[in-house]
C-alpha cells in the first residue's frame, strides 16, 4: 500500500510537469517560480496536544504565505494527527496520496515515529519542530528526518540547574511512559544526579483514567520539587499533589505542558492556582513571538521552529532545483550553515538565484543542522505563572556543541 501511495504521489507529479513539452526541465526548476513544491502539514488539531500546537498550526501557514509573497512557489496539504500513533499514519498516507513532496510535523516524538518508516520507504523530507526525543539522532530510519528543535539534552540540562538553583534537593518525576517520557525523564535524572540531587521517576501510563497511584507515589516520596514530564494530563496530575499540599511554587513543568491555559484546566474557577508554578520551553525571536500572540490564542510554543521546518524545506527544493526527496534532503544541512548568512527565504532565495551558498538564520534562531538533522543552536524560554498569566521572565540561548 505504501508503495501504491508512493507511485500515486509521483504520478501526480509527472502529470503536473506534463502541461508543456520541457516536461523533464520544469521538474528540475527550483521551487521559487518552477516546479511547485507541496508541503503536507501533519499537527495536531484535536487530541492531547491540540491546545499546545495553535501555535505551530498558524506559524506553517504564515511561513508559506510569506513564500508565496517573495515569489516562492509552494502550496500547504493539511492533516490533524489528533496526538495519536494510531491515526496519524493515515494521515499521512492520505497527505502522499494527494502529493505532498514533503512533510511538517508531527508534533509529539512517539506519533512521529508511528510514521518514519512510511516516509523513509518513499524517500519523502519530513521536518519536526517539536519532537524532543533523543532517538532520532540515531535510528536509521531518519534519514529523510531533520528537526528545528534541538534533542531533550539541552532542556533537561536547563531546567534541572534551575530546579537546583532554586534550592531543591529531592525531586519528583512524573512522567509518560511513552518515547519522549522515557527519554526526557531519564536525562533529567542523570542531569540531577550530576547537580548532586536526588531524583526519581515515576513513569505512568498515558492512558490511565486515572493517576491517582501517580499523585500518591509522588506524595509518599515528600520532594521538595516536582518536574512534571507529561502532556494535557498532567493538569489532573497537578490537581491531586495540589490537594495533596505540593506548593505551586514546587511545580516545574517541560515543554509537553507548556500551556497559557493551565491554571483553567487545573482549576477553571481559579486563575490564579498556579502562581508560582516554572516551566521551560524552546521558543523563538520575540519579534516573531509578538506576531503570533494574537493569532494563536497567546501560545508561542514551538510556533518559530514550525515556521523554520517550512522556510528551510523551501530552500532546499530552491537549491536542489527539484521537489524530489534525495535531492531535497541533500540540502537541508547546506542551506543552514557554512555560508553566507540570510534571514528570510526572499532574502536566501535570491542570493541561492546568484549562485551563493547560504547559511539561513531562522525566526527559532541560527539552526547550525548538523550531519544527523539536529539543530546545534536552542533557544529556550523560562516562564512562571504569574497573576494568572504564563509570562516569560527569561530565556537561554544554547550552544549544544558545548552543553556541561
Amino acid at each position: 500500500m505504501r508503495r501504491l501511495l508512493w507511485a500515486a504521489a509521483l504520478a501526480a507529479l509527472i502529470a503536473a510537469g506534463c502541461g508543456n513539452d520541457d516536461a523533464d526541465s520544469d521538474s528540475a526548476r527550483p521551487s521559487g517560480g518552477g516546479a511547485e513544491l507541496v508541503i503536507g502539514r501533519i499537527l495536531p488539531e484535536t487530541g492531547m496536544l491540540a491546545n499546545t500546537s495553535s501555535a505551530m498550526v498558524v506559524s506553517v501557514a504564515l511561513a508559506v504565505e510569506d513564500i508565496q509573497a517573495a515569489g516562492g512557489n509552494v502550496r500547504l496539504l493539511t492533516a490533524d494527527s489528533a496526538t495519536d500513533p494510531d491515526i496519524a499514519p493515515e494521515a499521512v498516507n492520505r497527505l502522499l496520496g494527494e502529493g505532498a513532496h514533503v512533510i511538517v510535523g508531527a508534533s509529539a516524538s512517539g506519533v512521529s515515529q508511528s510514521f518514519i518508516q512510511t516516509l523513509y520507504d518513499a524517500q519523502i523530507p519530513q521536518c519536526s519542530p517539536s519532537n524532543t526525543s533523543p532517538s532520532f539522532s540515531t535510528q536509521e530510519n531518519a534519514t529523510f528526518y531533520f528537526r528545528t528543535v534541538p534533542p531533550d539534552q539541552a532542556v533537561s540540562l536547563i531546567l534541572a540547574q534551575i530546579v537546583a538553583a532554586d534550592g531543591a534537593t529531592n525531586v519528583a518525576i512524573p512522567a509518560r511512559a511513552d518515547d519522549w517520557g522515557n527519554a526526557l525523564s531519564r536525562l533529567m535524572e542523570e542531569n540531577f544526579a550530576e547537580l548532586g540531587v536526588n531524583a526519581q521517576v515515576f513513569a505512568y501510563d498515558e492512558d490511565a483514567t486515572s493517576f491517582d497511584p501517580t499523585v500518591e507515589a509522588v506524595e509518599a516520596m515528600a520532594p521538595d520539587a516536582v518536574v512534571l514530564v507529561t502532556f494535557t494530563e498532567g493538569a489532573q496530575i497537578i490537581r491531586g499533589l495540589l490537594e495533596a499540599g505540593v506548593p505551586p511554587r514546587a511545580l516545574y513543568g517541560t515543554d509537553g505542558i507548556y500551556d497559557v491555559n493551565l491554571a483553567v484546566m487545573v482549576d477553571s474557577g481559579n486563575p490564579h492556582i498556579l502562581d508560582g508554578m516554572v516551566a521551560a520551553a524552546a521558543g523563538g525571536s520575540g519579534e516573531f513571538s509578538d506576531r503570533l500572540v494574537g493569532l494563536a490564542d497567546g501560545n508561542v510554543l514551538y510556533g518559530g521552529q514550525a515556521y523554520d521546518c517550512v522556510v528551510v524545506l523551501a530552500l532546499a527544493a530552491l537549491a536542489a532545483g527539484s521537489t524530489s526527496g534525495p535531492e531535497v534532503i541533500q540540502q537541508v544541512q547546506a542551506v543552514t550553515s557554512g555560508g553566507q548568512k540570510c534571514f528570510d527565504y526572499g532574502e536566501c532565495a535570491g542570493l541561492i538565484a546568484q549562485g551563493v551558498d547560504i547559511d539561513y538564520d531562522g525566526v527559532s534562531g541560527p539552526l547550525e543542522l548538523n550531519e544527523v538533522g539536529d539543530p546545534t543552536f536552542g533557544r529556550y524560554l523560562i516562564a512562571q505563572f504569574i497573576d494568572g498569566v504564563l509570562t516569560v521572565i527569561d530565556s537561554h540561548d544554547v550552544d549544544l556543541a558545548n552543553l556541561s
